[in-house]
């Protein structure tokens, strides 16, 4: 399929976005990141969508109009489906497998 704004690029960079910080400083070397930290503590909801709102407001005023401040944003949104959202997203894409 042709996409008309180039989404399909945009959702490939932000896959290869999270999958790159995999590799940097976001994982310590036991395994542990930051986002289990606050889902151990409860907050990891607050924390995915106060992420969202700082590098939203950053956005343009602290780096410019920073590309990584808005694959920020796309990363704590996808977490916050991932966390809100997985049965309903899940239920969706195995009734897709279904009727292909």
């Amino acid at each position: 399929m042709k996409f008309k704004y180039n989404e399909d690029k945009v959702v490939n960079y932000l896959m290869d976005y999270i999958t790159n910080t995999y590799n940097e400083h976001y994982v310590k070397p036991s395994g542990i990141q930051t986002v289990d930290v606050w889902k151990s503590l409860g907050i990891d909801e607050d924390s995915f969508r106060s992420n969202i709102i700082k590098y939203a407001m950053r956005y343009k005023y602290k780096d410019g109009a920073s590309l990584k401040d808005l694959m920020k944003i796309l990363h704590y949104t996808v977490l916050l489906i991932e966390r809100n959202h997985f049965d309903e997203l899940q239920s969706v894409l195995d009734k897709k497998k279904i009727t292909q």
